[in-house]
Formats: C-alpha cells, structure tokens, sequence
C-alpha cells in the first residue's frame, strides 16, 4: 500500500493547488487547495462526507466548472488556456451521472450517437461505432429499445456506451449506482471494471457506497475541502485488511486484548504482526 501521489504512468489528470469558494465575503472554501496527480489507465474512487466537495472537484476535473485559484490539467492541456471548454469536454471527458439523462424519444443507439454530432465521421461510421459499444456493454440487442422499454441497469449501460462515443481520455462517474439495486450496482461497476482492465480507461468516480469503492484501485477521502487521505492498493485483499484493522476486532488484536474469542487465539499474534503492516 502507499500513500504517496501515483506517478507510475503518464499522467492524465492533475491538480495544482485547487480552490473553490462560493459565495461573497468570507465564502465557502468548497476546495482548499487539492493537489493530485492521476496516472493514466487508474481506477479512482472519491470518498467522504456530504459537503466534503466531492463533486465539485469532479465538476473541476469535467471542465463544468472553474476554479477560484489554481489549474487543472487534464491529458496534458491545462484548462485554463482552452477557449473553448464545451468542444474540449465533449472530444475528452466521458460522464456517466446517477440519473442516465437518456433522451426518452431517441432509441439506444440514438442517444450513443449524440456526442458524435460534430465527430468528423459519416453517418454510417457513427451507426458502426454506437453498435461497437453497445456491444460492448452488452446490449446489442437493445439498440432499436427506447429508454422507457429497458431497465435501470439496461439504462445506465447505454449511458455508459453514450460517454464512451468519442474516446475520452477519462472517464468521471457522479455517484452512478445511486439509483440502482446492489445486484445492478454489482453488474454495472464489473462492467467499469472490466473497461478498466481491458480497455485501459482511466475512471474517477464520486460515491458514497463503500460496494463501488471496494472496486477501485486507489481511494481518495475529502473532508472540508481538503485530502483527508489518498491511498493506493496494491490487492482488493489490502482493502478488507484495512477494514479489519479499523474494526473492533482489529483494534483488539492490535491492543492484544485477552478478551478475544478462544477461536482467534492461536492466530491473533500472526494476525496482529500482518495488520501492523498496513
């Protein structure tokens, strides 16, 4: 595990002293000053409490917003230079919200093709490519399906398919199972993981459900506007050790409480000596 901001690969997302403040006079410091470096083809979940900023720096990171003071640079330009955000956003940054925002009047493969409006690519090549990635997410046979005839997961998938159409550098996920089971929830974010892994996309995603951030492969915590912590795991095992460690059980075995259950005795020193490790 370590602690330390991942440089291992190129970066594809960085932030340099980020603030945002709304409001006049003293103002609300929804950001106070995040510096964070995100190498490509990495898989970040952002945690934390309500009003800890979450999704305003995902807004930061999307271009939907600016910041007070200090810069993004998102694959290599920085945001502050580009005159013309909405062109940029639509040609590198895939979104993925909780609500799908499907349009409920074209068909699966109508809503995908949308941001490829202004794509230099005929009306044919866009018809091929939104079938690729409804392929992709395995709807292949729900292109010609208005919204309203698919469900929720069916749903997001095509949402998924959508932010996918012009090849982002990144893909940024506002709380996308928020509205779904844990059975879809555990459909959609093995779909994530598996464009991830595959696909190498590098994904960001903002939510509360600890489910979707067991997925990730580095954790950021906000509180206050502020990296509360920013760990990166080397093993899915790492994560549950962690758990453990914070847990009452942990905390006893790390005091070396005599009071465990008679089962864990004969383990509880080799399990004391592996959870110091972490």
């Amino acid at each position: 595990m370590s602690e330390d901001k991942t440089m291992t690969a190129q970066t594809v997302v960085e932030t340099r002293e980020l603030i945002k403040v709304y409001g006049d006079g003293v103002g609300v410091h929804a950001l106070d000053g995040i510096s964070l470096s995100i190498p490509r083809g990495q898989f970040v979940a952002i945690i934390g409490p309500s009003g800890a900023g979450k999704s305003t720096l995902l807004h930061m990171l999307g271009a939907l917003d600016r910041p007070s003071r200090g810069e993004v640079i998102i694959d290599g330009q920085s945001l502050g230079t580009v005159r013309d955000l909405d062109r940029f956003r639509n040609r590198t940054i895939g979104f993925i919200f909780q609500m799908h925002n499907l349009i409920p009047t074209l068909t699966a493969l109508e809503n995908i093709e949308v941001p490829m409006a202004e794509a230099p690519l005929s009306a044919r090549r866009k018809r091929e490519r939104a079938r690729e990635l409804l392929k992709l997410v395995g709807l292949e046979a729900r292109g010609n399906h208005l919204p309203n005839m698919m469900s929720g997961g069916e749903r997001q998938r095509v949402a998924i398919a959508r932010s996918l159409a012009n090849q982002p550098a990144i893909l940024l996920a506002d709380e996308p199972t928020g509205n779904l089971d844990s059975k879809t929830t555990d459909e959609i974010m093995d779909l994530l993981e598996t464009l991830n892994r595959e696909q190498g996309m590098t994904l960001i995603v903002v939510t509360h459900n600890p489910q979707v951030a067991g997925v990730a492969e580095r954790v950021l915590t906000l509180r206050d506007g502020k990296i509360e912590s920013d760990i990166a795991f080397s093993s899915p095992y790492e994560k549950d050790l962690i758990d453990l460690k914070h847990s009452q059980l942990g905390r006893a075995i790390l005091a070396g409480s005599a009071d465990l259950p008679a089962e864990l005795a004969s383990s509880a020193e080799p399990l004391r000596q592996l959870l110091m490790q972490v």
